[in-house]
């Protein structure tokens, strides 16, 4: 089975990690709009994100 997982960045800093793609679009809107309306050290520039697609059954079956 798989499955998408998102991390969210800010200046390359990790801000969200290991989100689902529901609370993701949450997420990604909220910041977008913090971000453009309040003044703070980012620009909407600055917001990035990485999608991963998790296979939980290679996980589950992988040696360490």
């Amino acid at each position: 089975m798989e499955t998408k997982i998102y991390h969210i960045y800010a200046k390359k800093e990790c801000l969200y990690a290991n989100l689902t793609e529901e609370t993701f679009k949450v997420t990604w809107t909220q910041l977008q709009n913090m971000v453009g309306l309040m003044k703070t050290d980012y620009s909407i520039e600055d917001l990035s994100y990485e999608e991963l697609v998790v296979n939980h059954e290679e996980i589950k079956n992988s040696s360490y």
